[in-house]
């Protein structure tokens, strides 16, 4: 119920009061019990308020008796997060993705819209009412906005698709940002690679993927990838509609799982990132987890605490993103873990002076050492991903000398 306030909060509504009961399962028809109907009822008269936010995804026929109970609007849990996501996306591609969310969502409580209308038509075998003919004329129209906005993701899709090729035949790291919902990725994106991504202390503040580069404390190029925020009950259509965006993830060498160490419920938003991750397919990448907020935390207190709980936290690292404490630690902690699953080696080049563009990619993809220019070319020593390595094969030397092997 307070995330749910603080969600009404980010969609700039005022809460007021708010009402809980314990059921089996919900009532079918009014989601509540009929003595907590009229308590919800007696609350609204007397606090005044406009809008209803239940906890939960109501079904079409409880809204419509909700909304005819109360005589205000009523808005469920995944309306409500629908309505944050598309004042949130900025994107083409993120816009698209709400509105087809928002559409999927409206089309089975079409109905409630015209029931005023469908009482003045007259009924009858074969005769339909002023109403229901708009319901379908208002059906066909979303139905086709619906197909139409498929085609156009599928075209936005097929350019990441491309996007995601390159990556690959460039074999440079990513690392993927994930977390709880204003756990505080952006912030953290913000003090790594010296973005200006939009931090807010407010849900789902970011939802369009940002990636930038980022050069390790071993020289190593990378990419960091920040994704959109996850929520507890995230909407299925939600999931759905932002699969292709979430699928950065499964591109990931690395995830760095983002934890709001401050939160009451950190246990809990810890687990539904990870059962996230399960359902995504992305639960075998290595995962670093980074503590976040320690800069708010009591002395004394250790950052770890419940935490060893869970097993995905092996790999912990207490930081701040917002004052910067703990990230170079962080980054050598990345630095570490990437080199155990991409390993690099050691090799000594001799790259003639037209073949300045291999000089730049080791530079970028890899960890120069020593350089130094001779007549023939420029000597580089380090250390390369050995997916590079038979790139440099034919101006190995067989030390920093820049002497040749023999038979070379």
């Amino acid at each position: 119920m307070e995330e749910l306030a603080q969600l009404a909060e980010t969609a700039d509504l005022d809460v007021v009061g708010s009402v809980s009961q314990k059921l089996p399962h919900p009532h079918p028809s009014h989601y509540v019990g009929k003595g907590k109907l009229e308590e919800i009822i007696e609350l609204k008269t007397t606090l005044q308020v406009d809008v209803v936010l239940f906890n939960d995804e109501l079904t079409p026929a409880q809204l419509r008796h909700l909304e005819d109970a109360l005589d205000v609007r009523v808005i469920d849990r995944t309306a409500l997060i629908l309505d944050i996501f598309a004042r949130r996306a900025q994107t083409h591609e993120g816009r698209l993705q709400v509105e087809l969310a928002q559409l999927k969502y409206r089309l089975p409580r079409l109905t409630r819209m015209w029931t005023h209308l469908s009482r003045q038509g007259v009924g009858g075998v074969g005769l339909r009412g002023p109403g229901e003919t708009q319901l379908e004329v208002d059906r066909r129209t979303a139905r086709q906005r619906i197909s139409l906005i498929e085609d156009q993701l599928q075209g936005v899709h097929r350019h990441r698709e491309l996007y995601r090729d390159n990556r690959r035949r460039s074999q440079i790291p990513i690392i993927a940002l994930v977390g709880y919902t204003n756990a505080g990725k952006s912030t953290l994106l913000n003090q790594l690679v010296n973005a200006d991504v939009l931090a807010e202390n407010k849900l789902f503040a970011t939802l369009d993927p940002t990636t930038r580069q980022i050069r390790l404390p071993s020289g190593r190029e990378a990419l960091v990838t920040d994704t959109v925020g996850f929520i507890n009950n995230l909407p299925t259509m939600l999931v759905a509609a932002f699969r292709a965006t979430l699928e950065e993830i499964l591109e990931a060498s690395l995830v760095v799982h983002v934890i709001d160490v401050t939160h009451e419920r950190m246990i809990d938003q810890a687990r539904t990132v990870r059962e996230i991750l399960e359902d995504l397919g992305a639960d075998n990448r290595p995962v670093i987890n980074a503590l976040n907020k320690v800069d708010r935390m009591q002395d004394g207190v250790d950052p770890l605490g419940d935490l060893s709980s869970l097993g995905v936290l092996r790999s912990s690292v207490p930081i701040s993103a917002l004052t910067g404490a703990g990230v170079d630690q962080l980054l050598e902690r990345i630095d570490t873990v990437l080199a155990e699953e991409q390993p690099l080696a050691d090799i000594t080049v001799l790259v003639p002076f037209d073949k300045n563009k291999l000089v730049e990619l080791f530079h970028r993809r890899g960890h120069v050492e020593q350089a130094r220019y001779e007549p023939e070319g420029t000597v580089l020593s380090g250390r390369l991903p050995r997916d590079l390595v038979p790139r440099f094969a034919p101006y190995r030397v067989t030390s920093a000398n820049g002497s040749r092997p023999r038979g070379s």
